[in-house]
């Protein structure tokens, strides 16, 4: 049973916003901290946005997502994490900014409080060298979207604590999570394997082999796949992968996790995926079309 009450989530993109869902959901007091107020208010629409479709499926009932709204808040000062038992950063994949983050928060958190990474790529340990509490750091790296999917990915650093390992493990089962143990290696597991392929799919489109909505289907109806590569790249969004991969290539040097130059290009050209409106495909409300 976990003894984590009250969770802190710094960042609210995509990412961040999803994680605070999941906890929210869970029925944990969540504080959701975000230096840029727009991106606080963008992450709160969303959210009521998501609940209130959860309420048309038959999911949540309104007096559940009244309640759980209730138990959400938001600022812009990083001191409203003070009161946290664990706090998951979900800021960019950037050792700097998370270091300076991390610096901040062990300055306005008790040394009880635990700090957990999303990173997907980067190394636990060396985010964890900059916290000022390494042995109370544990990477936690939630999927994309966070509140639709299951996995997390838990890896210890080389000074994480067992009781942190656990601590983070039982409070990750208790949101309805799965988590899984790896390494503190890059990628970890997920992201050691999607990158590279992700990668390939797009070479596929920068070589003409086909088009984007033939890749995606020829892997979701081969490989069983929920959604194709492309697919999953506009989600996720073009700037998003560029770091991420630039990051695993980084520690890795795997010419696989090395962007394709059609990356740089469709960003340069405002082609980011959903949150544009075009990417491998293009977008209107939930509609996709083209490929």
């Amino acid at each position: 049973m976990t003894t984590i009450k009250t969770v802190g989530v710094a960042g609210s993109g995509t990412m961040g916003a999803g994680i605070a869902i999941v906890a929210a959901r869970a029925g944990f007091r969540t504080v959701v901290h975000d230096t840029n107020a727009e991106t606080l208010a963008r992450a709160r629409r969303q959210t009521e946005g998501f609940f209130a479709k959860s309420v048309e499926r038959g999911k949540l009932t309104q007096q559940q997502v009244t309640t759980i709204l209730a138990n959400l808040s938001a600022s812009a000062e990083i001191a409203a994490l003070a009161d946290c038992d664990i706090v998951i950063e979900a800021v960019f994949e950037d050792l700097g900014v998370k270091h300076a983050l991390l610096a901040a928060l062990d300055r306005v958190c008790p040394p009880h409080v635990i700090f957990a990474s999303n990173t997907s790529t980067l190394s636990i340990t060396e985010i964890a060298g900059g916290s000022g509490r390494a042995e109370r750091c544990v990477g936690m790296h939630f999927c994309l979207p966070a509140q639709l999917m299951k996995l997390v990915e838990i890896s210890p650093g080389l000074r994480t604590s067992e009781e942190t390992f656990q601590a983070a493990w039982e409070f990750c089962k208790t949101m309805g999570q799965i988590p899984v143990k790896t390494k503190d290696h890059p990628g970890f597991i997920l992201n050691a394997f999607l990158i590279p392929v992700n990668n390939d799919a797009i070479r596929l489109v920068e070589a003409g082999v086909a088009e984007p909505a033939d890749i995606d289907r020829a892997m979701k109806t081969a490989l069983g796949y929920a959604m194709g590569p492309l697919e999953l790249l506009d989600l996720v969004g073009l700037d998003t992968h560029l770091l991420v991969a630039e990051a695993l290539y980084a520690s890795t040097h795997d010419p696989r996790a090395a962007v394709p130059p059609l990356v740089k290009r469709m960003i340069a050209a405002g082609k980011l995926g959903r949150k544009t409106g075009e990417g491998f495909y293009r977008y209107q409300g939930n509609a996709m079309f083209g490929g």
